[in-house]
């Protein structure tokens, strides 16, 4: 089943050239069904490519999902036209008397900032406590997975020596839990970090359930509230260059950075990434809006979740 998006949306050719079914508004109007309604805070620099990214992620799906983007209001984009935001974006001012069925805030390039000196931190605050009565259940990436860990249960993050960056092996755990459903014992999965909240922390909060960790890299996956709050401290929406375009950006830039870890063959820049990750990735957005988004979903948006349908 397709994804509906804005018919001039630039990422739809792109999409489209992949065998990725979307639609737009008008051909949408003529499904006798109703979607599941998606809303994207997209809190990174380059919107374009994470709007790609994400919207790659949620076509493994029968479900028609009507993709909704929002922008924060309180820090002004130095990486995407204003023409591009005002075309395909809205505000939560204009978002908010809204419910959705799910929502993804992703992560953002200021984890070296404390989170009450990002210029956005208190609409971000606002927004993630509406979530709690309007959105069926919410996926925190990366950063926002420790903007939300700090907020709702006070863990706070700590520097790295060095950045976190590359594949990490990861063991899932609590394999009946829906959201890791289909998960090999070991899979690989993209972090590209300056920060973590220690494991040590996370085990000691009640609220929270550990589904995938490392060795290495530490926490990558895990849910609160029975699934309406759920933390990916990595990237597993990234594309197969993703990694390698932030490789070249920092190493043009004269910054720290080693060769991402477990990414190309024989560690050798020259060489084309290996994709390795996509499977595992497509399965954890696929479970989470079969699981924890449609059939928890009530079907006018204004009933109550349904979470005692899953079966642990």
């Amino acid at each position: 089943m397709p994804i509906k998006i804005q018919g001039n949306l630039p990422v739809k050719e792109i999409l489209e050239r992949e065998n990725i079914f979307v639609m737009d508004e008008t051909r949408a109007l003529h499904q006798d069904i109703r979607p599941i309604q998606i809303l994207i805070l997209n809190l990174m620099p380059l919107k374009e490519e994470t709007e790609l990214q994400l919207l790659r992620s949620l076509s493994n799906t029968p479900l028609q999902v009507d993709v909704t983007f929002m922008a924060v209001e309180s820090h002004e984009s130095k990486n995407t036209s204003l023409s591009h935001l005002n075309k395909f974006y809205q505000t939560f001012r204009e978002l908010k008397e809204r419910r959705f069925d799910g929502m993804i805030i992703t992560g953002a390039p200021v984890e070296q900032m404390e989170f009450e000196e990002v210029d956005y931190w208190g609409e971000l605050v606002k927004i993630m406590d509406w979530a709690e009565k309007n959105v069926t259940s919410t996926i925190y990436l990366c950063w926002a997975a420790q903007a939300a860990l700090y907020h709702y249960y006070g863990l706070q993050k700590r520097p790295l020596e060095e950045k976190r960056f590359g594949l990490y092996w990861h063991r899932a755990l609590n394999r009946k839990i829906p959201l890791v459903r289909g998960f090999d014992d070991m899979f690989l999965a993209p972090h590209s970090r300056h920060t973590e909240v220690p494991m040590e922390e996370i085990r000691k909060c009640p609220a929270l359930t550990v589904l995938a960790e490392s060795e290495e890299a530490g926490l990558f996956l895990a849910m609160s509230d029975g699934g309406r709050k759920i933390f990916v401290m990595g990237h597993p929406e990234y594309d197969r260059v993703t990694l390698d375009g932030e490789y070249k950006r920092d190493l043009s830039r004269n910054l720290p950075i080693e060769i991402p870890k477990n990414y190309y063959t024989e560690d050798n820049p020259e060489n084309k990434p290996l994709l390795m990750w996509r499977a595992h990735a497509n399965n954890l957005y696929t479970n989470w809006l079969n699981y924890y988004v449609y059939q928890s979903t009530p079907y006018d948006l204004y009933g109550t979740p349904d979470f005692d349908s899953i079966q642990n």
